[in-house]
């Protein structure tokens, strides 16, 4: 299936990522501009026209999104796509939509990665909003958790960082956001000091637990 990017203002919220749950005629009424006329090959799907995100907090030009990867089937628990060949150079960022437990990595205009993540227990919820990568730390070990936080990308002074984690059904972080293992290891290849990285909490736009929808 296509997935989809599902276009809002960020004042009603950015852009929401859906990970393949909608039928070609849900999507088409969702977000026809998207699905009209796509140019798709094997690796990446050519929007037709760049797809603007117009996130609130951005500094710099708005986000444009000119092409997707194109992932046939469904992203599991513990299971993500990366594919940056023939992506031009560009500044890194990631887009992360906790209602769909999905994070998107782009460079530039592209995006390279796309998987499904963990994110905050109820009472320690993971924050939303524009931050940028403070620090990074490939082999970080919580004090306070005692617990390993592999590949960390700090986000905030308090500790909410994006790290490998183990990423399954039911389990939840103390408010960073888990990817999995080889996914966060190739995005601390990519990231940088400085990179942005929206979280963001949109309306649920389509039915079914993200153990079935992503």
């Amino acid at each position: 299936m296509i997935r989809a990017f599902l276009a809002a203002s960020v004042v009603a919220l950015a852009a929401a990522y859906q990970a393949g749950n909608m039928t070609a005629s849900q999507r088409s009424a969702t977000v026809p501009m998207v699905t009209a006329g796509i140019d798709q090959n094997d690796a990446r799907i050519q929007l037709p026209r760049a797809k603007l995100l117009n996130l609130a907090g951005a500094t710099g030009p708005r986000h444009e999104i000119k092409s997707l990867l194109n992932v046939p089937g469904r992203i599991r628990y513990g299971e993500y796509v990366w594919d940056d060949r023939g992506v031009k150079d560009g500044p890194l960022w990631v887009f992360v939509d906790l209602t769909a437990q999905t994070m998107s990595v782009f460079r530039g205009n592209d995006e390279i990665g796309a998987t499904v993540l963990l994110y905050g227990a109820d009472d320690m919820p993971t924050p939303t909003g524009r931050f940028t990568v403070r620090a990074m730390n490939k082999d970080h070990w919580s004090r306070s958790y005692d617990a390993p936080m592999p590949y960390s990308l700090w986000l905030t002074d308090d500790g909410v960082a994006i790290h490998g984690s183990d990423v399954r059904a039911g389990a939840a972080t103390h408010g960073c956001v888990g990817v999995p293992l080889e996914f966060a290891k190739r995005l601390f290849a990519a990231a940088n000091v400085g990179a942005e990285v929206f979280i963001t909490r949109p309306a649920k736009l389509a039915a079914g637990s993200p153990d079935q929808a992503i």
